[in-house]
């Protein structure tokens, strides 16, 4: 079969245009303690969504990826300085951390949420803002505790550097929910079954993305890596691995 020049032309331009970093090593810093987009298993291995996401993009542009485990807190600044190229760890893009990083197109849109002990499975939004004695969890510099302060207040608001350890404290007594995002929450629910449900959802979505430094030359290269895991089923079939469907 004989095929016109100009898609011959065409077609040569779009392989010459595909991303291609050629077995570059991308170091990928991450907040390992936040199940299922990234933590640690039994083997010491960083494993999760956000983990396999990156390496499957780095299968179609040429990259390997080695994770970093690094505390949220002071993330994008380590970024900013270097310490790592990117940082994928369930990340929301919000307008003011696009004023210092760079974001890729959304991989997923989470809701925020709140766990409870199962004894309060009944209680609604409008008693828990309503109840003052009830206080609550959530993680140092997420949008989840920015969403908190607003609905609770600062004096009813506990911060922890990990989502593990405000998971703990619920289930310690010494607060009486977690704002949490929706996916995570219902690792941990599952994760402790019995003692901890997810009460309510949907408390506003939030766009997740990759982060890189500002002026890297790596976003439109992810970007199209992450269109094409889009477009052949990957995306989706990480999501239904990792993510815990919701009731």
């Amino acid at each position: 079969m004989k095929f016109p020049s100009t898609f011959i032309l065409s077609l040569l331009a779009t392989v010459a245009l595909a991303a291609d970093l050629g077995g570059r090593e991308i170091s990928v810093g991450s907040d390992t303690t936040y199940p299922p987009f990234e933590f640690v298993d039994e083997t010491g291995t960083i494993v999760g969504f956000d983990v396999d996401l990156v390496n499957a993009i780095c299968e179609r542009i040429g990259c390997v990826a080695r994770f970093e485990s690094t505390a949220w807190d002071g993330i994008f600044p380590a970024l900013a300085a270097g310490e790592f190229d990117m940082v994928a760890s369930g990340v929301s893009i919000t307008p003011e951390r696009a004023e210092v990083v760079e974001f890729s197109e959304p991989y997923h849109v989470v809701t925020q949420a709140i766990t409870v002990r199962v004894a309060d499975a009944d209680l609604t939004f409008d008693d828990l803002v309503a109840d003052e004695g009830r206080v609550f969890g959530a993680q140092t510099g997420t949008t989840n505790a920015f969403f908190a302060e607003d609905a609770f207040g600062r004096d009813r608001l506990n911060l922890y550097d990990t989502f593990s350890q405000a998971v703990q404290a619920l289930l310690n007594g010494d607060v009486d929910g977690v704002v949490i995002d929706s996916v995570p929450a219902d690792a941990f629910a599952a994760e402790y079954a019995g003692s901890l449900v997810v009460d309510i959802r949907g408390l506003g979505e939030d766009p997740l993305g990759l982060v890189f430094p500002i002026g890297s030359d790596l976003v439109d290269a992810f970007n199209e890596g992450l269109a094409e895991i889009e477009a052949d089923g990957t995306l989706e079939a990480l999501k239904l691995r990792w993510f815990v469907a919701e009731d």
